[in-house]
């Protein structure tokens, strides 16, 4: 993907193309998503896996996500942005190939695993590219890199709809992703990489590592566990456990929500300078917890699109904003601090997938009573009495579910009001020296 015989790499026809290939390796990373989420009730049904066990089997992505993050970030400044990419085109192409000829639970772990790396790779070598690229407009930028990110899932959900109603099975949802899988390693061939900010502006590697431990990063890095598994644990389990309330397709609800928040993040420039990068967090926490208390108890199309309204008004800008928020305000911590930050995102949401799979199982159990069996009644014959009352306990079970996880963006509510009241102080000191400097100006003038 890299050659010396390419141009200059800061040239703007470079520049534009290496951040079209960027979105576009961004768009297989959230394919991935959202077909993941669409065929993970036909994978149970196939290979009788419980809900928890499709919790272990999609959280590995995450998993694998955040150990590319956290081995990527630190070897982008030594191996260079394109061998990273090189190897999340392998890994990409693996794991759909794998995942395609799955027997059952371990084979689909491993196909999901070598996904995860690859997408964790690609956030590895993507965010420092964009920031490095625009360094002038980080925050607008990464926004309008990760605008890709929901808008790949409703690409990935639509496709997955409409194989559905072409009555195609989960593999060839599957193999979709090969087409711009192709398409990013074609853009990325032949084109060199500028060197990480970091490495430009001459910060040591320990000088790095030194601004990853200051108070302020590792504030936001617990923050960040909260935000992803706010936004991305309910986006995996939604095609699943809202189809019942909804009366609509589980994944068209997926849709609806990310084509909301590619919406929003294209238009992120203004909503963050009008709000601050600190009050866009406290805006989207407040709404987050909003939108999923709405979700948890939304019954019918128009209720349920409503709710869900409410919950991508909330996360659309958490994710980039913590990474542009890092970039601005603790620059020095270079392609690490990106990558710790993604990595501890995803990790949270590994954890977060089965977590909520348990409560899923959970809440159903606990709505059918004792001694009921969830393997008995999935399997039961469409129209009979055990099929009625499956489906019953599922749709009650998955609002059951939303409602507990609400709690997480309604902690991060009491973090971020936090960090918007330090931001203000902060800002009304620097306002206070600068007048101080001018006044004194005036009196030597």
């Amino acid at each position: 993907m890299e050659s010396r015989r390419a141009g200059n790499p800061h040239d703007p026809m470079n520049k534009e193309r290496l951040f079209r290939a960027s979105c576009l390796a961004l768009i297989v990373t959230a394919m991935s998503f959202a077909i993941r989420g669409d065929i993970m009730a036909a994978l149970g049904t196939e290979f009788a896996l419980s809900n928890e066990q499709l919790g272990w089997v999609a959280g590995t992505a995450f998993w694998g996500f955040t150990l590319a993050m956290l081995f990527g970030g630190p070897l982008c400044d030594v191996l260079g942005m394109g061998f990273l990419l090189r190897a999340a085109f392998v890994g990409h192409l693996g794991g759909i190939l794998l995942t395609i000829f799955s027997t059952g639970f371990w084979p689909l772990f491993g196909g999901t695993l070598c996904i995860g790396l690859a997408n964790g790779l690609v956030e590895a070598a993507c965010n420092p590219l964009v920031a490095t690229l625009y360094p002038q407009e980080k925050t607008k930028r990464l926004n309008q890199f990760h605008v890709w990110f929901p808008g790949g899932i409703v690409i990935g959900g639509l496709l997955a709809f409409l194989f559905s109603l072409m009555h195609l099975d989960w593999r060839w949802k599957m193999a979709a992703m090969l087409v711009p899988l192709a398409c990013y390693a074609g853009l990325f061939r032949g084109m060199r990489f500028p060197r990480t900010e970091r490495v430009v502006s001459g910060v040591s590697t320990r000088g790095m590592f030194r601004e990853c431990a200051r108070p302020l990063f590792l504030f936001m890095v617990v923050c960040m566990l909260g935000t992803s598994a706010s936004e991305l644990g309910p986006n995996q389990w939604i095609p699943s456990i809202l189809t019942e309330n909804a009366g609509m397709p589980g994944i068209l609800i997926l849709v609806w929500i990310n084509g909301l928040m590619a919406a929003g993040r294209s238009m992120a420039g203004p909503v963050v300078h009008k709000l601050s990068p600190a009050g866009t967090l406290l805006f989207s926490s407040v709404f987050s917890a909003l939108g999923l208390l709405a979700l948890s108890f939304a019954r019918g199309p128009v209720p349920t699109l409503a709710a869900a309204t409410l919950f991508s008004v909330g996360v659309c800008y958490f994710w980039p904003t913590m990474l542009g928020f890092t970039s601005e305000r603790l620059p020095r911590t270079g392609a690490l601090g990106l990558a710790i930050m993604g990595g501890a995102g995803m990790l949270s949401v590994s954890l977060v997938l089965p977590w909520m799979g348990h409560l899923y199982d959970w809440q159903i159990l606990k709505y059918l009573g004792e001694g009921a069996s969830i393997e008995t009644l999935r399997n039961a014959a469409a129209g009979s009495q055990e099929a009625i009352r499956w489906a019953a306990a599922t749709a009650a079970g998955g609002q059951g579910t939303l409602r507990i996880v609400a709690l997480l963006p309604g902690m991060l509510l009491i973090a971020f009001a936090l960090l918007y009241l330090r931001d203000r102080r902060q800002m009304g000191r620097q306002a206070g020296v600068t007048d101080g400097v001018a006044r004194g100006r005036e009196r030597v003038g």
